[in-house]
């Protein structure tokens, strides 16, 4: 995994450096994760080990998808393909789009939060949860929300490394270790 991380760093900093110079951190935010879940496809890791089948077909493959998935991909973005389709690290594209928006969400000063709650929240909860964090991480919070009625009540909030469980699932963990300890 540390492989795959230090071979897409460069290419994430290459795509983040010209976006950022084309005010475009979005859309490049956008087609690089089309374009990361179609090398994740069954179908496209059979092509990208093939060697009958062309870099240029490649990156054709992923801009043709990523245009019908409204990503437009301009001549940088085709050239970036073209760059890692000769390099045979188009199956690196994920990892390049994680750490492309890891770049993007320190620029912006954001931070990409996930929540799992029992029920879904409604809309006054999810914004004083999202105020709650804000202000404990001094940054803008974007909250992903799921639904996982497992957890019988609470939640588990998940920001970078930190997790939060306080769902009941966890509370009654944590008394039923406490409870074997004793």
């Amino acid at each position: 995994m540390a492989e795959t991380a230090t071979i897409a760093r460069p290419y994430a900093r290459a795509a983040f450096d010209y976006a950022r110079q084309q005010s475009a951190l979005a859309s490049w935010s956008h087609w690089l994760a089309v374009a990361a879940s179609v090398t994740q496809s069954p179908q496209a890791a059979a092509l990208l080990g093939n060697p009958r089948v062309s870099a240029g077909e490649l990156v054709e493959l992923i801009a043709s998808v990523a245009h019908d998935a409204g990503a437009a991909v301009d001549d940088f973005g085709r050239n970036f393909l073209a760059v890692l389709a000769e390099n045979r690290r188009l199956s690196s594209l994920p990892e390049i789009a994680l750490q492309y928006d890891v770049l993007r969400a320190e620029v912006e000063n954001t931070l990409d939060v996930s929540v799992v709650t029992a029920m879904a929240l409604t809309e006054a909860q999810r914004a004083n949860l999202q105020k709650a964090l804000a202000t404990r991480f001094g940054r803008n919070v974007r909250v992903a929300e799921t639904v996982d009625a497992n957890l019988l009540g609470g939640a588990i909030v998940r920001a970078g490394d930190l997790i939060i469980d306080g769902s009941l699932a966890g509370s009654l963990a944590r008394l039923e270790q406490q409870i074997s300890q004793s």
